[in-house]
């Protein structure tokens, strides 16, 4: 999800965590609402998409916090996950939104470099200053955070990027007001869109991945296949999944074939705990096959799901 993904964990960071993303939310919703009224106010599609930006924030935002509550909530008799995939579903739901959006801009934007329409630089200019002004007090609110917070860094990062694409506004607008290349609006807009669609669309296909059950980014099959197989008395592995929970959470089932050995809940335990601290799935579900005689398992050839 790129910078999207930081934003999950600030229920239990620094004191006060909770105020800066409440901060965050309040200045971004006011600079896109006044972003909206200016670009249409000024004819400016820049704005506009220099608010659809500031938008992306917001949702990611809102989405990461909704997402945190409803993954809080107990697992019922029916839902038996809880609502963890609800972050996968917040993350699908986000990027489409985005893509919605800059694809409505960047109609727009085009017939504007075909046909340029009087842009009011002022406007564009006090607007766009207050873009810079608001992320900038937010940037800088995540700034005094610990360096090593992965978090805050990402909030920090995203904040400052979008100061720097409000200045570009400015200096595009300054640009208009000096040349009069009325075009340089609907230009500035599609450089946005561009930035916005390469953030989005890793996040998309990583959220595609993981709704359609494909193992996490972060945890290498490989290597857990390789420790399965290395545990006492194990001669094969086979039905291994690896699935994401949440965007947060991994799942696994296996079966392990241990010929001569008898059922053994340490060795489970064990196992179990290695596959949360060493690889992050906390989740594991192994099934032990002692593999003799003529019951062979059904699923163990590699192409039975």
């Amino acid at each position: 999800m790129g910078h999207h993904a930081h934003h999950h964990s600030h229920s239990h960071g620094a004191p006060g965590d909770g105020d800066g993303f409440r901060f965050g939310v309040v200045v971004n919703v006011a600079i896109v609402a006044v972003e909206i009224v200016g670009g249409v106010a000024a004819n400016s599609v820049a704005l506009l998409a220099d608010a659809s930006h500031n938008l992306t924030d917001v949702l990611a935002l809102l989405l990461a916090w909704g997402a945190v509550w409803l993954a809080r909530r107990r697992p019922t008799q029916r839902r038996t996950y809880g609502f963890g995939r609800s972050s996968i579903l917040a993350a699908l739901a986000n990027a489409v939104i985005m893509l919605v959006t800059v694809g409505a801009i960047a109609a727009e934007a085009v017939m504007r470099v075909l046909h340029p329409e009087p842009v009011v630089g002022g406007i564009v200019m006090a607007v766009a200053s207050l873009g810079i002004v608001g992320n900038g007090v937010v940037a800088l609110m995540f700034m005094r955070g610990r360096a090593h917070d992965l978090n805050r860094r990402g909030v920090f990062l995203h904040m400052a990027a979008d100061a720097g694409i409000s200045l570009g506004v400015v200096m595009a607008a300054a640009a208009i007001a000096v040349t009069g290349w009325n075009w340089l609006d609907p230009v500035i807009s599609l450089v946005i869109n561009g930035l916005i669609v390469a953030g989005t669309w890793s996040m998309l296909r990583e959220a595609m991945d993981l709704a359609l059950d494909a193992v996490p980014v972060a945890i290498d099959r490989g290597d857990v296949e390789a420790y399965l197989r290395s545990l006492p008395g194990v001669s094969e592995v086979h039905d291994l999944h690896i699935w994401g929970l949440s965007t947060t959470e991994a799942a696994l089932t296996a079966h392990l074939v241990r010929p001569e050995a008898a059922v053994d809940d340490e060795l489970l335990a064990d196992a179990a705990l290695v596959l949360e601290k060493r690889f992050g799935i906390g989740h594991a579900t192994i099934q032990i096959e002692c593999g003799a005689g003529g019951t062979a398992c059904r699923l163990a050839p590699a192409d039975v799901i």
